[in-house]
């Protein structure tokens, strides 16, 4: 049995049990196309043109800022707070950061505007319109506060907290809670010992310069927590201040921590010297608080140029010396 097998070579040979043969390519031409795999197609369809739909813009309308008259009523367009809107703001407002030292951003479509608070809202003659319609909730202004001393003097005690406006999801800030208390030492009326007691219970809490005791609470979560905790701690340190321990009724001047020139030798001995010669029916003179002053700021802070300056001008001045007068100089070629 032979089997015939047509291959596109052009030659001919033989197989043992098998005859192949071929044909030349020139009697039966093979194209291009037939090499080619044919596309199976299940679903034919027949391709349609498809014009796509233009895009018209619509023309829009003007901003509303162009329209406004310059002698409107500004609490009308704009009655509370809200968030910025360009065409309804006629001002050329800018906002942004912008590289090369060009001019920032403008008001339309600008982030930066619309994402921070604004107070529009809050115009001066908007204020006086909202001042005059709750000016007859308001109690009138109490006599005898007109000036700051009065003020000072019938309620010397301060306290001050921050509150804080931010552009978060929440309202709440943990600097708010903190409080502050002023107050003068002259308001709370210490003598001599409650005052050196007071100084060395609140240290660094005392300004010498204004006279004014600084107290800052920031303890608790709550902002009333910190203002009755710092109450307590005025009143605690009041009250400590006057308590007289039967253990200081015991001190003498070395025991003392600072230079009382009241309770020093160095009175008596300045009066010995202004009242000396004078008979007991004679005036007595004190010494000059100036040079008390003086004494004490040596002895308790220490020798420095200007204490011993100080205190040089006040004893010429108690013994009644005259200060010496500085050497001309004579200088070559003089006469």
């Amino acid at each position: 049995m032979a089997l015939t097998f047509r291959l596109s070579a052009s030659r001919s040979f033989f197989i043992q049990g098998a005859r192949l043969s071929s044909s030349s390519s020139a009697d039966q031409p093979v194209t291009h196309e037939e090499e080619e795999f044919r596309v199976l197609n299940l679903r034919p369809h027949s391709k349609v043109a498809v014009t796509r739909k233009q895009f018209r813009k619509m023309p829009s309308l003007p901003p509303r800022s162009r329209q406004m008259p310059p002698d409107q009523d500004w609490g009308n367009v704009w009655p509370g707070p809200k968030t910025f809107h360009p065409a309804s703001v006629p001002l050329p407002l800018r906002q942004g950061f912008t590289e090369g030292g060009k001019a920032p951003p403008g008001k339309f479509a600008n982030a930066e505007l619309m994402k921070i608070p604004n107070f529009l809202h809050l115009t001066p003659p908007v204020i006086k319109r909202q001042c005059e319609a709750i000016k007859k909730f308001c109690s009138p202004w109490p006599k005898g506060l007109e000036n700051e001393d009065n003020m000072e003097k019938l309620f010397p005690l301060k306290v001050i907290t921050t509150d804080y406006c931010l552009s978060s999801p929440t309202i709440r800030n943990t600097l708010a809670r903190v409080v502050a208390l002023k107050i003068k030492l002259s308001a709370l009326n210490f003598d001599e010992h409650a005052k050196d007691k007071f100084f060395r219970l609140v240290k660094e809490r005392y300004n010498e310069e204004t006279d004014e005791l600084t107290i800052v609470t920031d303890r608790c979560p709550l902002r009333k927590q910190n203002f009755d905790y710092a109450m307590y701690l005025l009143t605690a340190v009041c009250h400590e201040s006057r308590v007289v321990e039967p253990w200081e009724k015991e001190k003498t001047l070395d025991d003392m921590e600072y230079y009382d020139w009241k309770l020093n030798k160095s009175k008596i001995n300045s009066e010995a010297i202004l009242n000396w010669g004078k008979t007991e029916k004679d005036q007595k003179i004190s010494a000059p608080s100036k040079y008390a002053t003086a004494v004490e700021r040596l002895i308790n802070e220490g020798e420095n140029k200007q204490n011993l300056l100080e205190y040089k001008e006040c004893v010429l001045e108690l013994l009644g010396l005259k200060k010496a007068t500085p050497e001309l100089k004579v200088q070559d070629g003089d006469t």
